[in-house]
């Protein structure tokens, strides 16, 4: 089997920390870039059309209290706007000639006392560059008028709610067909054509998503540092929250998976309750949100800050396959292909250490790592986790969409022995890895946005050792 070369020497943690001079850092979109988005959208409307977005709703999590608001990713991305209750309109006359309009709450001194300020219709349109705003009070009175006469309204499928209302006001419209009114004849959903607006990074995009993975990366190395035996899985998920927070990034971009020993077995595991043991492994999945772009990073380490040899051996595995992906991913490349490399690798690399039984070529073509490695190597990331944006998924379920420059993506192998697998040697059973870094595609390759998470067995095992000295 072979390997890729990896860094002999451990990182200093100054260099860990150290943000590349030539990479500006941001904490947000300047406000115009979502104008550009928005303009971006028109490009791709039909003439004589109408589009809208709605944001999200705030929920209640009890009594008089909410959630964490968070906004309708697709509404972000058109607005940058982050109140509730909100609605962008855009319209495209017959000669391609738009207007944006905002509905969104109105300013109101009693509810700002309680609840904190709103934007307003005025600030709306001097900051997010909208062409008018309204009143979501206004709404009903107005958006009849805005449909009369289209020939297509654009809205999102997929929120079956927001359709309902859609349907309400084109009927409301289509009551009126008496006194003049014509009602839009065809509906086209507006998810497909987003998405792959947002599957494309803009650089402001890219230094935000960037962003994002330092300050997760110093989250990781906080776990790695302040991790012991007898800790409680929680305790170390409120190191990582610390440290997003501590770095302006408020929220973390999903539940932190902190899962120690068999627990890793458990893909999406955020009970985070249970106790950490010598000799275990602890997996971390856990990414920061920087204004409301998101990071995703998993790293794997020994909680006593030393590998076992079983443990040393199955970990560089993955590292090695993770390597592999990465080195190979480039325009015109695909996950499908990344697929059959890395499958084929780990394939190899678990008949070596005896945890697959037969011949290679074999075993690859009956898809024998399925096994073990039980999830997709990667994913799209963006605003969401697992962002928008099409795979081009063929009838055997490959992924064949050929990557471009401004892709952000996943790569993240993983190799799952729960302790239940009485197929393998004891001394296998219960190890659970993934190590997992952010790519974005670039002109001739890639570039690697995690930067500053340790992933090799010596940077992992010198950083927690100084920690404990």
């Amino acid at each position: 089997m072979s390997t890729i070369p990896l860094n002999k020497t451990p990182l200093k943690a100054s260099s860990l920390n150290e943000v590349p001079a030539n990479q500006a850092t941001i904490s947000q979109l300047p406000l115009s870039d979502f104008g550009k988005h928005r303009n971006a959208l028109v490009a791709k409307m039909p003439n004589n059309s109408i589009a809208l977005f709605p944001a999200a709703k705030e929920l209640t999590r009890s009594n008089d209290t909410e959630y964490a608001f968070c906004q309708h990713k697709n509404f972000y991305y058109l607005t940058g706007f982050n109140e509730p209750d909100a609605l962008l309109v855009l319209l495209k006359n017959e000669q391609g000639n738009s207007e944006s309009i905002l509905f969104s709450l109105p300013k109101d001194p009693l509810h700002e006392i309680w609840q904190g300020r709103r934007i307003g219709q005025v600030k709306a349109v001097q900051e997010y560059g909208v062409d008018a705003s309204f009143s979501v009070a206004d709404i009903t009175t107005l958006l009849p008028s805005y449909l009369n006469n289209k020939d297509q309204v654009l809205f999102g499928f997929s929120d079956h709610d927001f359709a309902a209302q859609v349907f309400t006001w084109l009927k409301q419209v289509q009551s009126s067909v008496r006194q003049g009114i014509k009602a839009p004849q065809h509906l086209i959903d507006s998810d497909p054509l987003v998405a792959e607006l947002r599957l494309i990074k803009t650089d402001n995009e890219l230094a935000l998503i960037r962003q994002a993975n330092y300050i997760s990366g110093l989250a990781h190395q906080r776990a790695m540092q302040q991790c012991h035996v007898g800790k409680f899985e929680y305790h170390v998920e409120a190191d990582l929250l610390h440290e997003f927070a501590r770095n302006g990034a408020r929220h973390p971009a999903y539940a932190c998976i902190v899962a120690g020993g068999d627990n890793a077995n458990i893909l999406h595991y955020t009970a985070n309750s249970d106790t950490l043991k010598n000799n275990q492994l602890l997996l971390i999945d856990a990414g920061a949100e920087l204004a409301g772009y998101a990071a995703d990073i998993t790293r794997t380490f020994p909680v006593n800050g030393r590998f076992t040899a079983e443990q040393k051996a199955l970990y560089q595995l993955v590292l090695d396959a993770k390597k592999l992906a990465i080195n190979a991913i480039k325009p015109g490349m695909c996950f499908a292909k990344l697929n059959e490399l890395t499958n084929a690798f780990l394939t190899e690399g678990l008949v070596g250490l005896g945890i697959l039984q037969g011949e290679v070529t074999q075993l690859i073509q009956d898809k024998k790592i399925k096994d073990y490695f039980i999830h997709g190597l990667g994913h799209w990331l963006g605003l969401d986790v697992h962002d928008v944006g099409d795979y081009h998924i063929n009838t055997d379920r490959e992924q064949r969409r050929a990557f471009e420059p401004g892709m952000v993506m996943t790569i993240e192998p993983g190799l799952y022995i729960p302790l239940s697998d009485s197929s393998v040697a004891e001394k296998w059973r219960g190890i659970g890895i993934r190590i997992e870094d952010n790519i974005a595609v670039t002109a001739t390759g890639f570039e690697n946005l995690t930067v500053n998470s340790p992933e090799t067995i010596a940077d992992i095992e010198a950083l927690m050792l100084t920690a404990k000295a």
